[in-house]
């Protein structure tokens, strides 16, 4: 179990259980077995979580430090933004707007709407605007 603290919790877990179970400890047939199965149940259940978590630190660590992006990486990302840029140029400002809080900031159509002040039909005309203008410009 790794210390104290973890059996306590898993005991008082287990005990809490059979207290909350629907049976009565009286109609209980195999009282000790009973508590034994929530125990290893609950065992298994904390062995997984501590797994789990491990599983993601372990992944935390392997992400890169967070850095200044270099030069290269900066035009990349000026060019892809001019590109959008110019591939959104003719939509309404409105349509526009939707299209990228939906796309950059990842907000759904409720959300939108309610920062666009419109309707939520609205948004989803918006959208369908949006993906058939960038359909026709990928198409020419």
């Amino acid at each position: 179990m790794g210390n104290g603290w973890d059996a306590a919790d898993l005991s008082q877990d287990a005990f809490m259980r059979v207290l909350a179970g629907s049976q009565t400890i009286a109609d209980l047939q195999e009282p000790r077995a009973y508590l034994k199965t929530i125990g290893k149940r609950l065992l298994i259940n904390l062995h997984k979580r501590r797994s789990l978590e491990q599983a993601y630190l372990d992944a935390l660590m392997q992400l890169p430090e967070a850095s200044a992006p270099s030069p290269e990486q900066r035009w990349l990302v000026l060019e892809t933004l001019q590109a959008l840029d110019e591939l959104l140029d003719g939509l309404p400002r409105v349509v526009r707007r939707a299209f990228l809080l939906s796309q950059l900031e990842g907000l759904g159509y409720r959300d939108i709407a309610e920062r666009l002040e419109v309707s939520e039909r609205s948004v989803k005309r918006y959208m369908v605007q949006a993906y058939e203008h960038c359909l026709l410009v990928e198409l020419c």
